[in-house]
């Protein structure tokens, strides 16, 4: 399948691909849409197997950024960039600024954050040559690592699907397999731990889960064990696509909340959830807390702000519940009928344009 038609499938607006030979930099920008405003979405720096892989991944990314922006009532569209590479080893100011100059030929069409593989810090950088980056260091005014905040914004999704399934928001007691322990799966870990909940971890870097236990107290699993965990909830942290046909039979929980982006393999996979009775909170829902924090950023930046919307996913999450309950339909599908129906009904005021510069 050629390129074009990669893109016609999912409805992309566009697709930059940029190279810089003296840093080696190759990255991948994917706008998925513009209809509520901006596309925004984190860099991942990631070592791709192939650059066919990198395109597949960011086509699939930048249009889950869509449906996140728009389910979480934001004023944003769906974009989303990769950078080929191993970011413990290809990293350099020259890369990035590079980068920075390259998202800075969109002139604000496409604004970028952090994600796998990149920091606060990669971001300042970046900086220096767009003013469309998000995700900077606090000492340059900006949010910083938003991971603590995307874990926030999992436990007030956690605590609306027990007040779902069990009639009662309290999370003490409580058994959780986290699936990743990365930036936001270690953060996540130790609010549950805060909150006296009972956790078991696993992560492919043996360290990460050793950092942990030490830290926190949880347990740890084997990492092809962690989705067989008899527990109340799976939370996948890691990478996508591990809800699939082959790992869904064998899950032991009675609900799923992680903050990786795409767990479902295929959108089948949500109803293959619903068939056997577990209850699958959309991740595009529960994980857009890091997606808030930086948003905010574009108006001057309050944290107390970003965490009142951010604790608002109790409630985006509930109504997601509700609305499948009273369509029918999965909760994936509900979400992704909600975060259409915005698009429809706000999308179309870009008709009327304010003046000749009015690109948003």
């Amino acid at each position: 399948m050629g390129v074009f038609e990669e893109v016609a499938i999912e409805g992309h607006e566009q697709i930059l691909f940029g190279y810089d030979q003296v840093s080696g930099l190759k990255a991948i920008i994917a706008i998925h849409s513009t209809a509520l405003g901006p596309a925004l979405g984190g860099t991942r720096f990631f070592p791709y197997e192939s650059e066919e892989a990198a395109l597949q991944d960011v086509l699939r990314l930048s249009k889950g950024m869509t449906s996140k922006a728009a389910a979480a009532g934001l004023d944003l569209g769906g974009g989303k960039a990769v950078i080929i590479g191993d970011p413990r080893e290809d990293k350099s100011e020259r890369l990035f600024r590079a980068y920075g100059r390259i998202v800075d030929s969109l002139q604000g069409r496409y604004i970028t954050a952090e994600d796998v593989g990149t920091t606060p810090s990669d971001m300042d950088v970046v900086r220096r040559e767009t003013k469309w980056a998000l995700g900077n260091s606090v000492a340059l005014g900006g949010s910083g690592d938003p991971s603590p905040v995307t874990a926030r914004g999992l436990v007030a999704a956690a605590k609306a699907v027990a007040h779902k399934l069990w009639g009662d928001s309290e999370l003490t007691g409580r058994r959780f397999a986290v699936q990743g322990v990365g930036k936001v799966g270690s953060a996540f870990a130790q609010l549950l731990a805060e909150a006296r909940a009972e956790v078991i971890v696993s992560d492919a870097y043996e360290s990460a889960v050793e950092a942990a236990v030490e830290k926190y107290g949880v347990k740890p699993v084997e990492p092809d064990e962690i989705h067989k965990v008899d527990c109340d909830f799976f939370s996948p942290c890691a990478l996508g696509g591990i809800l699939n046909a082959d790992t869904i039979p064998e899950l032991n929980c009675q609900a799923v909340v992680g903050s990786a982006n795409n767990q479902l393999a295929t959108e089948a996979d949500a109803e293959r959830l619903a068939e056997r009775g577990i209850l699958y909170a959309p991740d595009f829902v529960v994980n857009a807390g890091g997606l808030i924090n930086v948003y905010d950023e574009l108006h001057g930046y309050s944290r107390t702000r970003a965490l009142h919307r951010v604790d608002a996913i109790y409630d985006a999450t509930l109504e997601i519940l509700k609305t499948a309950d009273e369509l029918g339909v999965n909760p994936n599908q509900a979400a992704i009928e909600v975060a259409n129906r915005r698009i429809e009904m706000i999308g179309g005021l870009r008709k009327f344009r304010r003046n000749g510069d009015d690109r948003n």
